[in-house]
Order: C-alpha cells, then sequence, then structure tokens
C-alpha cells in the first residue's frame, strides 16, 4: 500500500532504534573483551539520557550504512531506465529514481513537485521506475506508460495519466489520446513480454531497497520513502551533485 510521510518515518525510527541497540550492545561487548570490567550498560543509559542529542545523528549515520549497502546491493541497474521512461533531461549529470503508481494519491500529488525539481535543475534525469503495486488497473496503466515510452512520448503520458485520476479503461485510452499515441502500435508493445518483464524487475529493486511504497526515490547514495516534498528532494539533489 501507499505510505504516508508519517508511516515512512515511523518504519524509519523504529529501523534505527533496532539498529542503535545491535550497536549498544556489540559497542559493550567490545569493552568487556578490552578488559574494560563492570556493567557499562547503566553507564550507557545515563549518557544517552543526559544527552539526546545524539540520538538521531546516530540514527541517521546507521540508516545511511544500511542504505548504501542496499544500493550496493542493487548496483548501477537501479539507474538505468527503461528505454524512453525519462523525465527532465535525458542526459542529465544529476539522476534522481522515482518508483511510483499511477493509482497512488501522493505519487499524483508530487508531479507538480518533480516538475518543479526539473526547471530549477536542468541537469536532473528522472528515472521513472512504475511500480504498479496499488490495483491491476494502475499495471494496466504502468505497461501503456511504457508504450508511451516506446514511442518517444512518456513525459505526455505520465503527465495525463495523473491528471486522468483513478486508473481504469477509460481514462487510460483517454491518457494515451492525450498523449498522441499510436493506440494500436501500443497495444502491440504492451502484449511484448519484455514489458511485464520491466514491471516484475521493478518489483525486485523495492523490495531489494526495502521499498513497500510509493512515491519512492533514490538519488546518489540516498534512498527516501512517501512523499518527502520538494523540499527533501531538493536538497537530496544539491548533496548528490556535490558528491
Amino acid at each position: 500500500m501507499t505510505q504516508s510521510p508519517k508511516k515512512s518515518s515511523l518504519a524509519l525510527t523504529l529501523g534505527g532504534i533496532a539498529l542503535m541497540l545491535a550497536g549498544a550492545v556489540a559497542g559493550w561487548q567490545f569493552e568487556r573483551m578490552r578488559g574494560a570490567g563492570g556493567d557499562i550498560g547503566p553507564k550507557v543509559r545515563e549518557y544517552l539520557l543526559e544527552n539526546p542529542e545524539v540520538l538521531p545523528e546516530a540514527m541517521e549515520r546507521l540508516r545511511q550504512k544500511e542504505t548504501g549497502k542496499q544500493l550496493a546491493a542493487v548496483g548501477d541497474k537501479l539507474f538505468v531506465e527503461f528505454p524512453g521512461a525519462v523525465l527532465g533531461n535525458p542526459q542529465g549529470k544529476v539522476t534522481l529514481v522515482e518508483f511510483t503508481d499511477f493509482a497512488c494519491t501522493f505519487c499524483r500529488a508530487s508531479v507538480g513537485e518533480v516538475e518543479a525539481l526539473i526547471r530549477d535543475n536542468p541537469d536532473l534525469k528522472v528515472v521513472v521506475r512504475e511500480l504498479p503495486i496499488l490495483s491491476p488497473k494502475s499495471a494496466d496503466a504502468a505497461r501503456w506508460a511504457l508504450a508511451a515510452a516506446e514511442q518517444g512520448k512518456y513525459p505526455d503520458f505520465h503527465k495525463a495519466m495523473f491528471a486522468a485520476g483513478k486508473p481504469d479503461d477509460a481514462t487510460i485510452e483517454a491518457a494515451a489520446r492525450v498523449a498522441g499515441l499510436d493506440l494500436d502500435r501500443a497495444r502491440r508493445f504492451i502484449a511484448n513480454p519484455r514489458v511485464d518483464g520491466e514491471l516484475r524487475a521493478n518489483v525486485g529493486l523495492a523490495q531489494q531497497l526495502g521499498f513497500d511504497g510509493t512515491p519512492a526515490w533514490v538519488v546518489g547514495d540516498q534512498a527516501l520513502s512517501g512523499a518527502v516534498g520538494r523540499e527533501a528532494l531538493a536538497k537530496a539533489i544539491a548533496k548528490a551533485r556535490e558528491s
């Protein structure tokens, strides 16, 4: 199901706490091996209570470490788009990957934010990975989006489909007509096993990265879940550009 920002934040917080506790236990064991002696558990607890400001920083570092491992496992294939399924500058120096579902209201709300980011960043390439997990009709819309990409009209269909509302046979065809697709050519292309293969691959990538909803984003070495907003994405893009 689609994640809300609150749900995404809660999931990251709980995960960070679990990792932090695991790290604390490992540190305690290390100190014991060094012969520090005594039970330092209470001391650690006392330090954390007196210095709670260190917790967010520790959690963020642990989150970044885990994200780095996940991105390394996925490799460069994450950033290689289905031919034509790109927004912004196809030759851009900075790549933002977006996992999206046409049935996702948060994804629909993010359309204008992504357009603004593209306007503000002429070197931004947005690789869109269709992740139709909400309904069978969102899967149909995703297939038509890939057919639009094959005809060089992906951005037009992407925008028209989200503007059309909830995916169904009527809205999908309407979006295809607005985008100027050759409908017969699109239907032939959708029958190609390559199309469903792309959707399965996207599901696999999302699972490897720990995404369980849309929208989800990757830029540089950062992964973000949910409708994080234009400002957070802009900061992530700026950081990726500097690295």
